[in-house]
């Protein structure tokens, strides 16, 4: 599974994008979050994800903490 951290959080829209280990940036929407709520999330916070294909290209799953944060 996928992990980063989330580089950008856009609250008044809810959406966010997260820098994966890997060094790209993917999308993701509040109705992708599993287990938390969108307003817990930080900046610079540690997340897994799972990545799905949208027609607007690959965007981040399942968003959880990542194990031990």
């Amino acid at each position: 599974m996928p992990s980063g951290k989330i580089k950008r959080l856009m609250k008044d829209r809810g959406f966010g994008f997260i820098r994966g280990g890997d060094g790209q940036e993917v999308f993701f929407h509040r109705s992708s979050l599993d287990g938390i709520t969108f307003e817990s999330l930080a900046e610079g916070q540690e997340v897994e994800f799972e990545i799905e294909q949208s027609p607007k290209g690959p965007r981040a799953d399942k968003v959880r903490p990542a194990a031990g944060s």
